[in-house]
């Protein structure tokens, strides 16, 4: 089937329409289906299954017995070769999980290609480290040995966000698989299918049945079931504020841990002696990527003064400049996730308005010029807002970039500061020494110098205050699986 096809409104071809449980798909409990709709279009193209707490329980079962039974008595180098099996594989078979993954979450072919080979990579990167994860040994007295060991958590739940599904999904599957554990995936119900896919695939690869289980449905009836669950020893959450509150809460009756990614409003710091061209094109990647759908989008430009108005001049011709269009066309710019959250930049946007924001440009619903459909924002850029308007203050997760004006770096610290969130911040300067202290002074997870979205898997991240608490990616996600067990011998 042909990508014209498929825009034109031709289904894709064997999509999964039931969970993956224990190494096979099946059907809900009850068989009740929900409709994944394409952005693009706003229409419906696929059904999957609605799933309920009976299904949760039995995923999670599963998890429980590959794990106990199989998975954690596997040797760490035969746990590696399976994961990169796996990640040859969607290198293989990466074309088509990304035409699902833009169809399903909206965004540019283009970006989803790079997630699927982001989603390889980071198997790749936990495939090498599977037997790298050492203990330490400790210095007690003489005649004393002290040594520690890291053992897998058990079974992970983990809940994946609409925005970067494979993305996601990857980050968290792979090190958790890598250092033993066993995983139920609950995809978010308007992008369920390269979840589906991925668990199909590592049985593919070779993993035993029921170490990597995905179900799916509402968050109600089977992401909160799967968060409180019992049989859960570790839970991985990407998501809202509100909703990774609600996730503590459950956790909390059985003590679970947990690795919370939550919000951000992270500010990008422009520096009068920055290289321009650098900056502008960062800033815009920053905010306009996946339509500003991402929790780490550059929403804040904090710009000094003597060079704001050339600066913010050309971020508005070329924001204006942005090809609009259905996602598997490989637009600049793709449509928001679905009409709810359409609603919600929007409100955003026109209660500003009426409260006297400058809008520079956008601040409008649009659609695909070729098909009249979907739903799509115009990329919007507010010019001078105030440190207390909600544009500054509140999440909005769209293409909206709010201009906050400094006097110089003292004042750009102050103002990327004053935000409850802390997920990460961009610096754009030629005086590294500047550069260095604005990355130490920034309360935030991950900095960003000279380049936005600089680094990759290797590079840990997360989020202070708001933003959430843990680290994914790295190594050091990799001890989020794991529990550290000392060992103290007298000899």
């Amino acid at each position: 089937m042909t990508i014209d096809e498929i825009i034109a409104g031709k289904n894709p071809e064997a999509l999964p329409d039931g969970h993956f449980i224990d190494g096979r798909f099946r059907r809900a409990s009850d068989a009740r289906m929900m409709e994944s709709y394409d952005p693009g279009r706003a229409e419906a193209f696929a059904s999957f299954t609605n799933g309920t707490a009976d299904d949760v329980d039995e995923a999670v079962d599963s998890a429980r017995r590959a794990f106990s039974g199989v998975w954690r008595d596997v040797a760490p180098a035969e746990r590696g070769r399976i994961l990169f099996r796996a990640a040859a594989l969607l290198r293989e078979e990466g074309e088509r999980f990304a035409v699902i993954e833009s169809l399903d979450s909206g965004k540019p072919l283009s970006e989803a290609r790079g997630d699927v080979r982001g989603a390889a990579r980071a198997f790749e990167y936990y495939a090498g480290a599977t037997d790298k994860l050492q203990g330490d040994s400790f210095p007690l007295a003489r005649g004393y040995l002290g040594f520690s060991l890291h053992e897998p958590m058990g079974v992970s739940a983990q809940i994946i966000p609409w925005n970067f599904p494979i993305s996601t999904a990857a980050r968290s599957i792979a090190p958790a698989l890598a250092a033993g554990c066993a995983v139920v995936a609950k995809p978010a119900e308007q992008t369920p299918f390269t979840a589906l896919l991925l668990a199909e695939l590592l049985s593919r690869a070779g993993l035993p049945n029921g170490v990597c289980n995905v179900v799916t449905g509402t968050g109600a009836a089977t992401g909160a079931p799967l968060v409180a669950h019992p049989g859960i020893d570790q839970i991985t959450f990407t998501g809202s504020v509100a909703t990774g509150q609600s996730v503590m809460r459950s956790a909390a009756d059985h003590v679970t841990r947990l690795v919370l990614e939550l919000g951000g409003k992270s500010p990008v710091i422009v520096l009068a002696d920055c290289d321009r061209e650098a900056a502008i094109t960062g800033v815009l990647g920053a905010i306009f990527e996946n339509a500003g759908q991402i929790c780490s989008a550059g929403s804040r430009l904090v710009i000094e003064r003597s060079i704001h108005d050339d600066f913010v001049a050309e971020l508005v011709k070329r924001a204006e400049a942005f090809r609009i269009g259905h996602g598997l066309r490989d637009p600049d710019f793709g449509p928001l996730n679905s009409k709810a959250h359409l609603q919600k930049v929007s409100g955003f946007v026109d209660a500003a308005r009426k409260r006297g924001v400058t809008v520079l440009t956008g601040g409008e619903t649009t659609c695909d010029p070729e098909s009249g459909k979907g739903w799509f924002y115009k990329p919007t850029i507010i010019d001078d807002a105030a440190a207390t308007d909600d544009l500054v203050r509140e999440e909005i997760f769209g293409p909206v970039l709010t201009v906050q004006i400094a006097e110089d770096a003292a004042h750009a610290l102050a103002l990327a500061n004053d935000c409850r969130y802390g997920l990460v911040a961009g610096v754009y300067t030629s005086n590294i020494a500047n550069a260095l202290k604005l990355a130490r002074d920034i309360d935030a997870g991950q900095i960003f110098i000279n380049e936005y979205f600089a680094g990759g898997i290797e590079l840990p991240f997360g989020g202070n205050k708001l933003s959430g608490f843990g680290r994914e990616k790295g190594i050091e996600g990799m001890l989020s699986y794991s529990k550290t067990k000392s060992i103290a011998i007298k000899l």
